[in-house]
């Protein structure tokens, strides 16, 4: 189950306070030390009872002046920082069932229902409200191959829910949890790894009922672009050869695969899926058997 932690005690931060601290020292949630420190400053941060209402009215102020949309925040998220170290922070909107934004979008927009796990690592503390409930798990992140259907052996931890002031560490591969609504509208505040291997490892959608890997949803521009450019040049289609025997990440090498199979003519299809099944890695192997079925 994610790692409990209790709050450091200290003063209230400010949001400039906490994001100077953190870019001068950097983040590194698997770092005892880090840990530690990120801990302290998130708790001070959540003691801060206006910083978030103040932030929230200074953009909304700042559209009357400007009302070109910005990438900064969704239905549910709301980004407050982004360290070019690697790490940013947010603040997630978990609304109630009976809430107007769950009722216009559905219990899939804020990923309730859906188990799954995380591809990095974060710490999390409730800011407000009484805490979205969370079905925990734990699993062995290496006796995970990542193919589609995989059984997992999955540890029930029981269920959590993230009150004001909770603190917790979620481990990558490690710690999946399913979501549901809180009883009231609420909000966590998250300190995020993002170095530049995360996109590149796999996160998984499980099904609890077979517990079973139903999707892995993690993509790149890269696989997208490479989809989308063999059908457009030559040129694109010796880039994504190269690639589906050569490219490190076995995730990309089966986009590769996939994309010359949907530009490949007659029996090329299969020829291209049965050589794909010869790679080294069993996802790989996998997808390829998987496509060539249908």
């Amino acid at each position: 189950m994610p790692r409990a932690i209790t709050p450091p005690p200290g003063p209230p931060l400010t949001l400039t306070d906490v994001t100077a601290r953190l870019d001068h020292h950097g983040v590194d949630l698997t770092d005892e030390a880090s840990i530690h420190r990120c801990a302290t400053l998130l708790a001070g941060l959540q003691r801060n009872r206006s910083f978030l209402a103040d932030h929230l009215l200074a953009a909304l102020r700042s559209t009357t002046a400007d009302p070109r949309p910005d990438n900064r925040y969704s239905a549910q998220v709301i980004l407050l920082h982004r360290s070019p170290r690697g790490w940013y922070l947010r603040a997630n909107i978990w609304p109630a069932a009976t809430d107007a934004a769950y009722r216009a979008s559905g219990a899939a927009a804020f990923s309730y229902g859906v188990a799954h796990d995380h591809n990095f690592n974060f710490l999390t503390i409730g800011y407000f409200g009484p805490g979205y409930l969370s079905d925990d798990y734990e699993l062995d992140p290496e006796a995970v191959e990542g193919r589609h259907n995989e059984p997992l052996t999955l540890t029930f931890t029981g269920r959590s829910q993230l009150g004001e002031g909770q603190l917790r560490l979620y481990r990558a591969h490690r710690d999946l949890h399913c979501q549901h609504p809180p009883p009231g509208l609420s909000v966590s505040l998250n300190i995020m790894d993002e170095g530049d291997h995360i996109p590149w490892r796999d996160q998984y959608i499980v099904d609890l009922e077979t517990r079973t890997i139903a999707r892995r949803p993690t993509t790149t521009s890269t696989e997208i672009l490479l989809r989308v450019a063999v059908h457009l040049s030559d040129e694109a289609r010796d880039l994504a050869a190269h690639f589906a025997t050569t490219h490190p990440v076995a995730r990309v090498r089966a986009s590769a695969i996939a994309a010359l199979a949907a530009v490949a003519e007659g029996e090329g299809r299969a020829a291209v899926l049965e050589k794909g099944m010869r790679d080294s890695d069993a996802r790989v192997r996998d997808d390829c058997r998987r496509w060539l079925a249908r």
